[in-house]
């Protein structure tokens, strides 16, 4: 007799689950809601820089929105050789910023700005197998700090949003601001206690609904200038002219891109840990291409670099909804809001406030997200707790002390700057000096490595904790775990 097994089918990735088509394009939208601000504010600084008029800004933005949904949406469904398949908003990267205004100041306008995008980022792309192989380099010590470091750094960005944003305002700090962020901090955290999961998973787009509501009766949302330009609009390619190509102004904007693969490699990395999937060499390549084609694309439709964006990684970990075909909706809606720039305008007008109030949980979500992948590293008898305190203090630098680099070169301060990078080059180094380059390593080199665990000095044995006791001549508690013996300074050897 014949006996025919049946093939067990393949294990479903967390990140390929499929909702239903309303709960599909909410969660997206509320992706759209979180990053919105964060995606417009590059156009409006370098625009402003170029001194653009507020039509031409507004063109600027509308292409950053539709170019970012395009690249969104290459990221996460992917295509052979690009795309890393995983729940990531793509957007225009804050690290470029400052650079793309010093080539503007510099005389070579925004078309050497788009030209210096162009030029680097094919560069970026043929760099990205170097990037794709460091996995090895990314334990939990080091994943763990850069995650930590992400959602600290942007806290800066949630209490700004929470004050007004704009600090030119009159309004700027005022009670009347801070409140409406704390209403809307307090509508989150209400929500996410309700028993309904369909609520708790929408906490984020409903307080922002909500918070917009509070501000319009309190006179402090406007929608007045929703019906004010055009309604349909494509973005026109090369509108501000064709691009030029200044050799410093590549150098430069080649130093933005190498950090915008460091932050992207570790928000995929990121992302990976808080779904649960496997993120491996290949799939960080395919994410560093999708991120290097689309960068190199954008300036062909009037946006700039692109990169992958660390608030909704807290998103994702806050509301628990890892499909990345949800993501992939809120692309598609970006690319729509590009398109009909009346619907952008509409969500241009959810206040500021609002988006702080709802930036404060978000954003100490990816820290914490990070602590949590930091309580699985081993402290016993390694450097690691070193490790972790010099790169998130490292991090933390030009977060307390944003001048903190203004007097270094160019290309370090711009490197630098940015507290994810800074910690993160710094967690990638300490990891290989202590934990790859065994010389000269120790199983007690230092106060960090007697303090990281539970250590029972000789003269102290007689304070010994309930249940503990001796096997095989070593010291074992309660739970049968071994506890470690330090010999006393005076013993003799």
């Amino acid at each position: 007799m014949n006996i025919t097994k049946k093939s067990r089918p393949a294990a479903t990735r967390p990140e390929d689950q499929r909702l239903s088509i309303g709960s599909t394009f909410a969660y997206g939208f509320q992706h759209v809601l979180t990053m919105y601000g964060g995606i417009i504010a590059p156009p409006l600084i370098i625009g402003a820089a170029a001194g653009m008029s507020s039509q031409d800004i507004g063109l600027l933005i509308a292409a950053c929105l539709f170019v970012g949904g395009l690249a969104t949406i290459l990221q996460t469904v992917g295509i052979r050789f690009f795309g890393s398949q995983l729940p990531l908003v793509q957007g225009v990267s804050f690290a470029g910023v400052s650079t793309m205004v010093a080539i503007v100041h510099g005389g070579g306008g925004i078309q050497a700005v788009f030209g210096s995008v162009i030029a680097a980022s094919l560069i970026g792309l043929l760099i990205t197998p170097l990037f794709s192989k460091i996995i090895k380099f990314f334990p939990p010590v080091v994943t763990g700090t850069v995650i930590t470091t992400i959602g600290l750094t942007l806290m800066p960005v949630a209490a700004n949003w929470a004050m007004g944003g704009n600090k030119a305002a009159p309004n700027y700090g005022s009670m009347a601001n801070i409140g409406l962020a704390a209403a809307t901090m307090a509508i989150v955290l209400l929500l996410s206690k309700v028993g309904n999961a369909a609520i708790s998973r929408l906490s984020i787009l409903l307080a922002m609904v909500l918070g917009t509501l509070i501000a319009l009766a309190f006179g402090m949302a406007d929608f007045s200038k929703v019906g004010t330009g055009e309604i349909v609009a494509f973005p026109t390619p090369f509108a501000f002219g064709p691009p030029t190509f200044e050799i410093a102004a590549i150098i430069s904007m080649l130093i933005v891109i190498l950090v915008t693969l460091t932050e992207t490699s570790a928000d995929i990395i990121a992302v990976g840990e808080i779904v649960g999937t496997k993120v491996d060499s290949k799939r960080i390549g395919d994410g560093l291409r999708a991120d290097m084609l689309s960068s190199a694309i954008s300036p062909l439709f009037n946006s700039f670099t692109q990169s992958a964006f660390a608030q909704n990684v807290g998103l994702v970990a806050i509301t628990g909804v890892k499909s990345r075909f949800v993501v992939s909706a809120g692309g598609l809606i970006l690319v729509i809001l590009g398109l009909l720039p009346v619907l952008g305008r509409v969500v241009a007008a959810v206040p500021t406030p609002v988006l702080g109030g709802a930036g404060v949980v978000l954003f100490g979500t990816v820290a914490a997200s990070g602590i949590r992948t930091l309580s699985k590293v081993e402290y016993r008898n390694n450097m690691n707790l070193i490790i972790v305190a010099a790169s998130v203090g490292f991090g933390m630098i030009p977060i307390a002390a944003p001048a903190f680099y203004d007097q270094f070169p160019s290309w370090f301060s711009t490197i630098f700057h940015s507290g994810i990078s800074s910690a993160a080059v710094m967690a990638i180094l300490l990891n290989l000096l202590f934990n790859h380059l065994k010389a000269g390593n120790s199983d007690n080199q230092s106060v960090f490595v007697a303090g990281t665990g539970r250590v029972v000095k000789e003269e102290e044995l007689k304070c010994l904790a309930d249940g503990d006791r001796f096997e095989g001549g070593k010291l074992i508690d309660c739970d049968g775990k071994e506890v470690p013996i330090q010999a006393s300074s005076n013993s003799e050897h």
